[in-house]
């Protein structure tokens, strides 16, 4: 499936299972993500998304986001939306 790059890992907590990740494309709830890197492989739904501890529908190129992920990721593997 086609791929698009839309920012990368700038954060990891172990509890509760978040990233923050530094934008460099809009996303939005529902969209499906792969999170890639050396040691990280993970697709999922996109479920839920805060900025600044708030609930967003969306967020766009420059935002810090923070999502729930189903494992653990690391700082710098690469999030792309697949399309």
């Amino acid at each position: 499936m086609p791929e698009e790059a839309i920012g990368t890992i700038s954060e990891f907590f172990a509890r509760p299972v978040v990233a923050g990740i530094s934008l460099t494309k809009p996303i939005k709830k529902g969209d499906k993500l792969h999170i890639k890197g050396h040691t990280t492989d993970l697709e999922f739904v996109l479920g839920s998304m805060q900025i600044n501890n708030a609930n967003v529908e969306a967020a766009k190129p420059g935002d810090e986001v923070g999502i729930k992920v189903p494992d653990r990721v690391r700082k710098g593997d690469a999030v792309y939306r697949v399309i």
